[in-house]
C-alpha cells in the first residue's frame, strides 16, 4: 500500500489551523472541509499524523466514498471496497454511523449493511463463513452527508486530546486540542513570557510548554493502529524516533499559571509534572486583579469563568473589570481570552483587535485578542 487518503476530523472553526498543520508535517494534498481536513500521503503519515498534529480531535483511513441512494447500493458499494487488505482474518471491526440530510436516515440499519456487506467482502478473501474477531482492534465508519457515503477506519483509538498527562481535572475542563489552537492563535514564542491566569487543570500552560520545546503531543500514549500489520513496528519506532530528535528539551522557557483556587493550582502542578514539565513551568494561587510581571513584553491567554450561571454572573463581570484594569498596566503585552460572555469588551475596557468564534464543547464562545506591539528583535 503505497498512498493512503486520511481524515483529520477537527472541531468547527478549527479547520484551518489543522490544515496547517497538516502542510507543516509536509503533506500537501490537503483539502479543508467543515470538521474535517482531507489529505492524501503515504503510510507513515498515519504514526505522524496522530503523534503531531495538536488541534485535531482524530485520524481516519478513508476506505473508500460513493453516492447511496438505497441500502442495495450502500451493501455492494461497500462490498466491493478491498476490507481483507486492512484487516486481518481475527480482526475486530465494530461498525459506527452518522447520516445527515441522506435518503438512508436510519443510522442503526446503515450500520447493520455495512458491517454485513464487510464480512461478505472478507468472506471472499478468507475462504471461512465466521470470524472470531478477536484481534487488533479496526473501527469502521459509515457517514452519510446528502447520500455520500464515506466509509473510514479510525486510527487513533481514543481521541487525539487524550496526551496522556492529565488523569485529574476540574469540572468544566479545556480540551487540550483547544488549549493547543488557543495558542497556536497567538504571536507568543518561546523567548517570551506566557501566562494563563485562569489555569484551572493547567492544559494552556503545559500545551504551551509543549509547543516551546517542540514536543510531540502524542509521545506519551499509545494509538489503536500501532497494532496494524500493514503499518508495521519499524514505520511506528521510526516516527517516535523523528519526534525524539526533533524535541528541543533545552528551550528555556517561562510559564506561569495562576488560579484563584488553591485546588486548581495543585492540580495542575500534579497534572505538570506527569507531563514531565514540573521545572518549566511555575504554579501560584493568585487573584487576577492582584497580577503584575517584571517583563515588558509577554502574552496572556486565558479561559475565564463566562458567568453562565445566573448567581454568577456578577463576579464573573467584576473579574472581567479588573482583568481589564490589569491588563491597562500592560501596554506591550498581548492578551486572549476565551469567553461565551457577549459583553466581555465592554467590562473589560478595550475593543478586540481580532474576534474568532470557536466551540467550547457544544458551547459557542468568542476568542478576543488584543495585540500588543511586536517586541524589538534581540
Amino acid at each position: 500500500m503505497n498512498k493512503v487518503t486520511l481524515i483529520a476530523t477537527a472541531t468547527m472553526g478549527l479547520e484551518a489551523l489543522v490544515a496547517r498543520e497538516v502542510r507543516n508535517l509536509g503533506y500537501e494534498d490537503v483539502q479543508v472541509e467543515n470538521g474535517k481536513v482531507t489529505f492524501t500521503a503515504d503510510v507513515s503519515a498515519i504514526p505522524r499524523a496522530n503523534l503531531w498534529l495538536r488541534t485535531a480531535d482524530r485520524i481516519k483511513l478513508q476506505v473508500g466514498q460513493f453516492k447511496a441512494y438505497s441500502f442495495d447500493e450502500l451493501f455492494e458499494k461497500t462490498k466491493a471496497l478491498p476490507w481483507a487488505d486492512l484487516i486481518p482474518v481475527h480482526g475486530e471491526f465494530p461498525v459506527i454511523g452518522k447520516s445527515v440530510k441522506s435518503k438512508l436516515f436510519s443510522v442503526s440499519d446503515c450500520q447493520a449493511i455495512v458491517k454485513k456487506a464487510v464480512v461478505e467482502s472478507m468472506k471472499t478473501r478468507y475462504k471461512r463463513g465466521w470470524f472470531d474477531e478477536n484481534g487488533p482492534f479496526y473501527r469502521i465508519e459509515v457517514a452519510l452527508h446528502k447520500d455520500v457515503a464515506t466509509l473510514s477506519i479510525d486510527t487513533s483509538g481514543t481521541g487525539l486530546h487524550k496526551r496522556g498527562y492529565r488523569y485529574l481535572h476540574n469540572e468544566a475542563p479545556l480540551k487540550e486540542t483547544l488549549a493547543a489552537a488557543m495558542i497556536m492563535l497567538t504571536a507568543w514564542k518561546p523567548e517570551l513570557p506566557l501566562v494563563d491566569p485562569f489555569c484551572g487543570s493547567g492544559t494552556i500552560p503545559i500545551e504551551a510548554a509543549m509547543i516551546g520545546q517542540n514536543i510531540a503531543p502524542g509521545f506519551n500514549r499509545e494509538f489503536v493502529s500501532e497494532d496494524w500489520h500493514w503499518i508495521g513496528k519499524k514505520t511506528w519506532d521510526a516516527a517516535r524516533q523523528e519526534v525524539e530528535d526533533v524535541a528541543n528539551y533545552d528551550q528555556p522557557l517561562d510559564i506561569l499559571g495562576s488560579d484563584i483556587d488553591h485546588r486548581s493550582v495543585e492540580l495542575s502542578k500534579g497534572n505538570a509534572m506527569e507531563a514531565g514539565f514540573s521545572d518549566l513551568i511555575s504554579f501560584k494561587q493568585m487573584q487576577i486583579k492582584d497580577f503584575t510581571h517584571s517583563k515588558e513584553y509577554g502574552v496572556m491567554i486565558g479561559n475565564p469563568p463566562y458567568g453562565e450561571r445566573l448567581m454568577e454572573r456578577p463576579e464573573v463581570e467584576q473579574m472581567y473589570k479588573d482583568m481589564g484594569n490589569v491588563c491597562n498596566r500592560l501596554e506591550t503585552w498581548s492578551i486572549y481570552m476565551l469567553t461565551s460572555h457577549e459583553g466581555f469588551e465592554s467590562l473589560f475596557g478595550k475593543q478586540a483587535s481580532k474576534k474568532r468564534k470557536l466551540y467550547n464543547g457544544n458551547l459557542k464562545v468568542d476568542y478576543y485578542q488584543f495585540f500588543g506591539p511586536r517586541p524589538p528583535k534581540s
